[in-house]
């Protein structure tokens, strides 16, 4: 199924009058419209918030990523051959470790920076833009790879906002474009079916056959997929999981901390907002993230747009 379609229904396990619906196992991004949904939360969450400006430029950024998924031509498909080769061997079809990039992103990254240099933008992020100009072919690859692999140098740290955004383009599009029917969640449930990136946050559901149900969405090619809740998505433990969030905050945005790992992750419910969207509210709530790194927790893994910080 894909993301923002008609609520899933479900299968019945037994007797529909008593049995149990069971949610789709893994919801596919919908490009045309994942940068859109971002980028306006963001304009709303911007509104009368402390850092507003960045949240204003983020929105920016996912303005430019939604002109690049909605104007840049299909991205080849990959060999079905290869999808079911890796899926029968439990690994994610897109894993960046062997997906051979194709060299549209570059495209994106183009489109994206076109876009913001449309845009009234502050000194930094301009001098950012120009210097990605001058870069050749192999450097922009180079630090692709190196965002990917978790090897990116301090020096780099800049640069990767505009190549991970331009990635988060690239990868939706490939996942846009596969079948669901055909994908299965990996045995570590805490990585993404599609390419085995961590998520950047997880919702839990309002509405549908199976409300309450949690989803965790990958930071990197937009899938969710479905986690059982009360388990930590970083050790998979469940006997000292609990919630926290900020006075005087949101309550819609929660930080799930497990005392086993001492990680925590972030949980969005739409039962106390239903405009709650993973990536924007993400951005917007790096209070909550302040607040609990200094009770002694971290992070399951970073926001790639954040890698600036």
């Amino acid at each position: 199924m894909r993301q923002g379609g008609a609520p899933p229904t479900g299968k019945w396990v037994g007797s529909p009058q008593g049995g149990v619906a069971t949610p789709e196992p893994l919801l596919l991004p919908d490009p045309s419209t994942r940068f859109a949904a971002t980028a306006d939360r963001l304009g709303t969450l911007a509104d009368g918030h402390p850092m507003r400006e960045w949240l204003q430029f983020m929105a920016l950024v996912a303005d430019g990523q939604h002109k690049a998924a909605t104007t840049l031509a299909a991205i080849p498909a990959i060999d079905p051959s290869l999808i079911a080769q890796s899926v029968a061997a439990r690994i994610p079809p897109l894993a960046a470790d062997g997906h051979h990039r194709h060299a549209s992103w570059r495209n994106g990254l183009a489109v994206l920076l076109d876009a913001l240099e449309a845009q009234p933008l502050p000194e930094p992020a301009v001098a950012l833009s120009a210097r990605m100009r001058a870069r050749s072919i192999d450097e922009i690859e180079d630090v692709a790879d190196d965002f990917l692999r978790g090897t990116l140098s301090v020096d780099e740290a800049g640069a990767a906002l505009y190549v991970a955004a331009a990635l988060q383009v690239y990868f939706t599009k490939l996942a846009g474009s596969l079948d669901a029917t055909e994908l299965r969640l990996l045995p570590q449930r805490g990585l993404c079916p599609c390419c085995g990136s961590t998520p950047v946050s997880g919702v839990i559901t309002a509405s549908g056959i199976t409300p309450g149900t949690r989803y965790l969405y990958c930071s990197m090619c937009s899938t969710a997929w479905n986690h059982v809740r009360a388990v930590c998505i970083t050790c998979e433990s469940s006997g000292k999981l609990s919630l926290k969030g900020v006075d005087g905050g949101s309550s819609a945005v929660q930080a799930e901390t497990c005392d086993d790992c001492r990680t925590y992750a972030k949980m969005l419910y739409q039962a106390r907002d239903t405009k709650v969207d993973p990536y924007a509210d993400d951005l917007a709530s790096l209070g909550l993230d302040i607040l609990v790194s200094e009770g002694g927790w971290a992070r399951h893994a970073p926001n790639p747009l954040l890698l600036v910080g």
